[in-house]
């Protein structure tokens, strides 16, 4: 655990090996957010902005290399090196692009529709994140995503 929801941060993670996933508690039922893998960055942006509490947990799914950066060695990098705010802006706008498109299938799209988008838009996290992650990140359950796997499978064959 990278960061416990709740916890006032004070760093920013860029992943060089793994993944890391992002989650919330909702009456003890942990619910993934979002997934990090290799050149990706994460943080609890607006509670590491504003000082308050962390509505989200960061969390490592599979053994992780993480280049940690402190608040003052961020805010110093921004300072000294303002080409890295195009960067920044350019991950956040990727980041922002995925919310968006995660949101707007839970109103649009049906759960097997949203795992074949899923599988389409990022096989990693098919091919590397445990099924009952992938179930939450979808809203669903793991035994739903396991029926939804068994007749894509048996129609493929």
């Amino acid at each position: 655990m990278l960061l416990r929801e709740g916890e006032i941060p004070s760093k920013v993670f860029s992943v060089e090996k793994g993944c890391l996933r992002t989650a919330i508690d909702r009456n003890g039922k942990d619910i993934t957010t979002q997934f990090f893998f290799e050149n990706d960055a994460v943080a609890s942006i607006e509670s590491f902005r504003s000082g308050r509490p962390s509505p989200i947990s960061i969390l490592s799914v599979e053994p992780s290399t993480v280049v940690v950066l402190q608040k003052k060695g961020f805010e110093t990098l921004l300072r000294d090196f303002p080409e890295m705010k195009d960067l920044l802006l350019e991950l956040a706008l990727r980041r922002f692009e995925a919310y968006s498109r995660l949101f707007a299938s839970f109103l649009t799209l049906t759960p097997r529709q949203r795992y074949l988008a899923l599988m389409k838009s990022d096989p990693r996290i098919i091919e590397r994140v445990p099924q009952h992650y992938v179930a939450s990140y979808l809203g669903i359950t793991p035994v739903s995503l396991s029926r939804i796997r068994k007749r894509i499978q048996s129609n493929n064959f």
